[in-house]
């Protein structure tokens, strides 16, 4: 691909019950605990479960998100006249005062280059990363800020609680035997995206996106996969990697029954018996919603310039629907440059990213 249309994370930071910071994500994925444990934000005296991934001391949602953006546009090296020009890309959970959150993060910020929000439910931050980067990719943009977050409050918990998704047993446990359900988890992030020519601290390459809906259901997935391998092959094609080249999937994976045997269907419908080392890190820092994707993004182009693959947590035996080479005990080598991130939200809304340790 020309330099021109190369497309670059430059700087990443992310936020989540791990702790605060880049460093302190792939710490914790690295470690393998999970960070559940008692809700004390709020009453969940009424709920069948009490818990989740939450950080303590946290701020409300628009500061958090003005200290990601800031922090990864340190990262990438971006001064003022940089920023100045930069679109913002917000993706967070809909309703009444997004827009006004969007434009008061770009102001507090110094971004000058417009705004878009993003509201589509658990893709919302992977939709943003692809739009940001066919804008940068062809040249109508120099750079874009991708900025997500989700903190962990009663409406939403009450949803899941209510419609019995969450793990009744305080643990995720993707793609085993005895999963129960999924855990929600604090998690705010900002990624840079630059054109390569422009790019002073490349992460890593953004080499493919997929998006792709199989319209099986407004909340079941598509049980054979379908719309999500669709996705990855988007993202292949887009990359023009072939299968084998990808060295490790950060699943999405959320602990629930249907979605795991779907996505693993999906995984072998892409790479066949052999499927890359998986994982899902949402079984450490629990599932951010809208911002899961792109805490996900940050966490999978850590841990591939680090070269360790973070485990599964939770495991507790093979579920024989869910056949994938699943990392068990302990980080496993990365053993290619390239990974694939994949995320599925409710009306079967699918999306992958694929990346490239620069």
């Amino acid at each position: 691909m020309a330099e021109r249309g190369r497309v670059q994370l430059t700087g990443v930071h992310a936020t989540s019950a791990l702790g605060r910071g880049a460093g302190a994500q792939l710490a914790g994925v690295l470690a393998g605990t999970p960070a559940f444990g008692p809700v004390g934000r709020f009453d969940t005296g009424p709920r069948r479960v009490d818990a989740a991934a939450t950080l303590p001391d946290v701020g409300d949602l628009a500061a958090e998100l003005a200290e990601a953006v800031d922090a990864a546009c340190a990262d990438a090296g971006l001064d003022a006249a940089r920023r100045a020009g930069t679109a913002l890309l917000l993706a967070v959970h809909g309703g009444v005062g997004v827009p006004e959150l969007a434009t008061g993060l770009a102001q507090r910020c110094g971004l000058g280059g417009g705004t878009r929000a993003y509201t589509t439910a658990c893709v919302s931050a992977t939709s943003a990363v692809a739009d940001a980067a066919a804008l940068v990719g062809r040249g109508d943009l120099d750079r874009a800020v991708i900025a997500a977050g989700y903190l962990v409050e009663p409406d939403q918990y009450a949803l899941f609680d209510t419609g019995r998704a969450l793990a009744t047993d305080g643990a995720v446990r993707p793609f085993s035997a005895g999963r129960t359900g999924l855990l929600l988890g604090d998690g705010v992030a900002a990624v840079i995206l630059e054109r390569a020519d422009r790019a002073r601290r490349p992460l890593a390459d953004l080499l493919g996106w997929g998006r792709a809906g199989d319209a099986f259901h407004p909340c079941q997935p598509e049980p054979t996969g379908r719309g999500l391998a669709r996705a990855a092959r988007a993202a292949l094609d887009r990359a023009g990697l072939a299968p084998e080249a990808i060295g490790y999937v950060n699943a999405n994976a959320t602990g629930t029954g249907g979605s795991d045997v779907s996505e693993a269907a999906a995984l072998r419908a892409v790479f066949g018996a052999a499927t890359p080392p998986v994982s899902s890190t949402k079984a450490l820092h629990g599932h951010a919603l809208e911002a899961s994707g792109l805490l996900e993004l940050v966490v999978t182009v850590l841990a591939l310039r680090d070269g360790k693959l973070p485990v599964n947590a939770g495991w507790v035996g093979p579920d024989p629907d869910c056949p994938v080479d699943v990392i068990l005990d302990a980080p496993r080598p990365a053993a290619t440059r390239h990974a694939l991130t994949l995320n599925a939200a409710f009306g079967g809304a699918n999306t992958a990213l694929l990346v490239g340790a620069a």
